[in-house]
């Protein structure tokens, strides 16, 4: 039912306008925090010290260089420390001796070239081979 009718049956010497209400939308706003969902990357040591690992495991995660390699663990390309070989874990504290044409070196210790900095370095002490030989010809 229209209102239009309604009221000209109860006033009927009054000209009406006709109101028309049409959809509208306003316009969609910028939002200030879009990126509030990013899935955490649990950066850190993998592996505690005195644990054993197999060759190609992954010791420690970092985007800065906050642990070093030492004796046969690897350097990834985005900073991971791994195991070459299968073993014990062993962390020390070292003096750091630094290879100053590596990338990462130069852009974590730039203008520290003169400074002593202490650092901890994981190594991997490999398990020890058996004993047992067979002599298979004498000379």
């Amino acid at each position: 039912m229209s209102f239009n009718y309604l009221l000209a049956a109860t006033k009927p010497n009054v000209i009406l306008k006709e109101f028309i209400r049409n959809a509208s939308k306003k316009t969609g706003g910028s939002t200030q925090n879009i990126n509030c969902k990013v899935k955490p990357k649990h950066r850190g040591w993998k592996v505690q010290d005195g644990h054993h690992v197999q060759a190609g495991h992954m010791l420690v995660t970092q985007r800065t260089t906050r642990f070093h390699p030492g004796l046969n663990v690897g350097f990834g390309r985005n900073g991971t420390l791994f195991a070459i070989v299968p073993g014990k874990v062993v962390v020390t504290c070292e003096k750091f001796d630094p290879n100053w044409e590596h990338s990462w070196v130069q852009r974590n210790y730039k203008g520290k070239e003169q400074q002593t900095v202490f650092k901890k370095y994981y190594n991997v002490i490999p398990e020890p081979q058996h004993q047992r030989f067979k002599l298979v010809d004498a000379l």
